[in-house]
């Protein structure tokens, strides 16, 4: 019987290479459908943690993000409360890094800015829905209580927007008469009160309605107008003018 021999070696660079893997992370497939899906339908069509993953798609490159994207909504609540959330909040979830904080404060800065251009050149008091909208971007979910007045001319133009005190998540300390003097700085000749509730109930409670009621009594000697007091919450908005309380 004839020994088989063995074949001879391939030449070199001629060696037959096994079939190559795609490798090709899964990710990558989504990560097009779903811009594609924004592109073609708008964020409307996405789900929270959907838009959030188009956001961590930048931060993060090569990772799949939708398990963060769905841990931070469940942290949080939703795509507006990821985003206004503190830094420190925001680290406590696994995965997220000093840059994909900041790169979602980033996007709540971007929202706030679009928001204030919307009302700066407008009269407030008939740009009303561009106004709530602006507050609501600007502090309807921030987890501490923020003082807010906006400081309007006599064509109810806004001058200035100020933040006048920060507290904890139910109380933030409020001087009427701080507020009178800093409306005289500006030659202001009326105002917009704002806070948030954190509790996400924007029902004005009893300290709210006695406070305004005191900047009302403090300005009107100075013929500065108190044109209303908005409480924002993530449940929506409660004007006291509107509820006849001022």
């Amino acid at each position: 019987m004839a020994r088989r021999t063995a074949d001879p070696p391939a030449p070199p660079g001629l060696a037959e290479a096994p079939a190559a893997a795609d490798e090709t992370p899964h990710y990558h497939g989504h990560r097009e459908r779903l811009r594609t899906r924004f592109a073609e339908a708008g964020a409307d069509a996405l789900a929270d943690y959907e838009l959030l993953e188009l956001a961590l798609f930048r931060s993060i490159p090569r990772r799949d993000v939708k398990p963060l994207a769905k841990a931070l909504i469940r942290r949080f609540g939703s795509f507006a409360e990821v985003v206004s959330a503190e830094p420190a909040r925001l680290a406590e979830v696994e995965g997220v890094s000093a840059g994909v904080a900041a790169d979602l404060k980033l996007i709540e800065a971007a929202g706030r800015r679009l928001a204030r251009g919307a009302i700066a050149a407008r009269p407030l008091l008939s740009s009303w829905s561009a106004l709530l909208e602006y507050l609501r971007a600007t502090m309807a979910f921030s987890g501490r209580e923020e003082f807010r007045v906006l400081f309007l001319d006599r064509r109810n133009h806004l001058i200035a927007d100020e933040v006048q005190g920060r507290g904890t998540v139910d109380h933030t300390p409020v001087y009427p008469r701080e507020v009178a003097r800093r409306a005289l700085e500006l030659a202001a000749t009326a105002i917009i009160l704002a806070h948030n509730h954190p509790s996400g109930d924007p029902t004005p409670s009893g300290a709210d309605i006695r406070m305004t009621r005191e900047i009302v009594s403090v300005l009107d000697p100075l013929g500065i107008v108190v044109h209303d007091h908005v409480i924002l919450g993530r449940d929506g908005h409660a004007s006291l003018k509107g509820l006849k309380l001022i």
